[in-house]
């Protein structure tokens, strides 16, 4: 019975996220279904006898490279289907086909509850584990529960008629999927097989886009099989993970690809679509400016959105007025020529003499994520506002007072009236306009972007050997995920993650010391009091990092060196302290200072403050 319903949950929620996230088909054409059922039944034998092995492998009756290579090829098979998969039922497979390897919490009225990941990546991390055979028991039930909830989906999927539409709009996320978490070896944490199940995806995506009727009609269909073609050579020839040109893959293939995918002509619902994603189908580029819908993120819509209303936002950005003794306004923490930081330690407050807990985090591209502050106690950019106008030790004052004062303005009167109309000086049209001027302080224009989306046609050799560290061997991009570099997630970018680093309350010290700062675990919301959130923060953006010293929640680190020597110890665990639940793998990344120079080189490079001159 309970098999059934499970079943039958699975083929609702396999048609919600058909209705809502497939696009609107401009065409009658459809993709072969036996092709892409036979990648699904591919996989599902695969993880079948990945199953049989596991249990085997806990009953001492096969080796452990026996079951590293039936794991590997359980994994590739999964890679062949996973753009459609994932497609179809994005959470469903985060949550049990291939999520990463991280305790989550669940809520229980107002408690939160613990939850073992579950998954590919799991394994990947506990079969290629040092002493695997000290999980056996969880390699195997895992294994077992990764096959039941594939064949579950797998079921439903096999009802479904996938349309050019799909196979497209699949196809290009999934090319994000690649570069972001595949060759950055998010998705292979144990292993490091990225570059291989690369391969394997694009072969798959390529055999069926060949077949495909709609492209196959398209002018251009050759180039993009040509495209595919120059991707799997490069993958087949350039094998090593930590040498792997990542840049000329990107702008020789995998954007390029992207581009080509999406001329191809299609009709998609974005109605429907910005619902689920922030992803932009329309952008041309992976580092393109639109690559993310902004209002995805915020309260205010676009069709709300105005010049008028960014300039009120800007007037009040800059305005004393909004604070309760009218000494502070949002530039006091937030200098447009800091990159909109206040370069210290922990910023000032209103009460003279007396820091606030943390230090100003940047507001350049502050918009793209889905919580707020580092502690990640705002949900929504509105909301974070709103923290700071209640704050005692910030603005320490209430909307009630604010709207007082800009009534009596006949300045700011005016200024509503010209953005919203008459008589609408009130708590919402406030946060709209600040929000509209915060959302429009992007940055996505630096050196590096140029040149990644083919504007310019030379970078320096440095930047470049940054750029591939990062995404690659120093493991950056595992946490500061492309474009945006920070803790927003692709392909979906959906979720921001907070990570546990080990933070030292002061580097210099000759005794390392845990910074005492508890990050999410106190940030007032009873639902994620939990443990796996002790000393957790928010993962901001490297981009303007130039810019934005000194570093980290608690402003102990004053320069990237001091940063990168952090990481390359493997955080605070791997300098020998007990950090509960570190997300940062503890071993040491055998950076040299040629490598380390190298990728600051490129960080520079991200820098863009544009926005601050508008």
């Amino acid at each position: 019975m309970k098999k059934n319903t499970t079943v039958a949950i699975c083929l609702l929620w396999t048609l919600i996220i058909t209705v809502f996230i497939r696009c609107t088909p401009g065409t009658t054409y459809t993709v072969n279904p036996e092709k892409v059922h036979g990648y699904i039944n591919e996989a599902s034998i695969a993880l079948a006898q990945l199953d049989a092995t596991a249990t085997a492998y806990k009953r001492d009756q096969v080796s452990g490279d026996s079951l590293q290579a039936i794991f590997t090829n359980a994994r590739l098979a999964y890679k062949k289907i996973e753009f459609y998969v994932t497609y179809y039922n994005p959470e469903f497979a985060g949550k049990h086909l291939n999520g990463a390897p991280l305790l989550k919490i669940a809520k229980s009225g107002n408690q939160p509850t613990v939850v073992p990941p579950e998954g590919l990546q799991v394994l990947d991390e506990l079969i290629y584990a040092e002493n695997p055979s000290e999980e056996k028991v969880q390699i195997a039930a895992l294994s077992k529960k990764v096959k039941t909830e594939f064949n579950l989906l797998a079921n439903a999927l096999k009802q479904t008629k996938p349309s050019s539409e799909d196979l497209v709009l699949a196809a290009r996320l999934q090319l994000v999927r690649i570069f972001t978490l595949g060759l950055t070896g998010f998705d292979t944490p144990g292993s490091a097989n990225g570059l291989e199940e690369a391969k394997a995806s694009l072969l798959a995506m390529k055999e069926l886009i060949a077949n495909e009727p709609l492209v196959h009609k398209y002018p251009k269909s050759n180039d993009i099989l040509g495209l595919f073609e120059g991707a799997i050579s490069q993958l087949e020839r350039d094998t090593s993970f930590e040498t792997f040109d990542r840049l000329f893959f990107l702008r020789n293939y995998i954007d390029p690809l992207y581009k080509e995918l999406g001329d191809v002509p299609i009709e998609i619902n974005l109605a429907n679509l910005k619902n689920h994603t922030a992803w932009n189908p329309k952008s041309t580029s992976i580092f393109a400016t639109d690559f993310l819908d902004p209002y995805f993120y915020t309260q205010l819509q676009s069709s709300s959105d105005s010049q008028k209303l960014r300039q009120l936002g800007e007037a009040l950005f800059y305005d004393a007025l909004i604070s309760g003794d009218n000494t502070m306004s949002c530039a006091s923490c937030h200098n447009p020529e800091l990159a909109f930081t206040d370069a210290k330690i922990k910023s000032l407050s209103s009460i003279e003499g007396v820091t606030v807990l943390r230090n100003a985090p940047t507001l350049l591209n502050a918009v793209y994520a889905k919580r707020f502050f580092y502690d990640s106690r705002a949900f929504t950019l509105e909301q974070q506002v709103e923290h700071v106008i209640f704050n005692p030790k910030e603005f320490n004052t209430a909307y009630s007072e604010i709207l007082q004062k800009l009534n009596a303005s006949e300045e700011y009167q005016h200024k509503f009236t010209e953005a919203f109309g008459k008589d609408t000086i009130n708590r919402e049209n406030l946060a709209k306009a600040l929000s509209s001027y915060v959302l429009s302080l992007q940055s996505f224009n630096s050196e590096f972007d140029q040149y990644a989306r083919g504007e310019a046609n030379a970078i320096d050799t440095e930047i470049q050997e940054g750029f591939n560290i990062f995404m690659g061997k120093g493991a950056c991009a595992t946490c500061h995920f492309a474009p945006t570099f920070s803790g927003l997630v692709p392909p979906l970018y959906i979720e921001t993650e907070t990570e546990i680093l080990g933070v030292l309350k002061d580097p210099k010290s000759k005794k390392p010391e845990l910074d005492s700062d508890e990050g999410r675990w106190k940030n007032g919301i009873a639902s994620e009091a939990a443990w796996i959130y002790e000393r957790s923060f928010k993962t901001p953006t490297v981009r303007n990092v130039e810019k934005t010293a000194p570093y980290f929640h608690n402003g102990a680190y004053s320069t990237l060196p001091e940063v990168l020597d952090f990481y390359n110890q493997g955080g605070g665990a791997g300098m020998g302290l007990h950090v509960t639940n570190q997300t940062l793998p503890d071993t040491a990344l055998e950076l040299t200072a040629t490598e380390i120079d190298a990728l600051i080189a490129f960080m520079n490079a991200l820098t863009d403050t544009s926005a601050a001159l508008q």
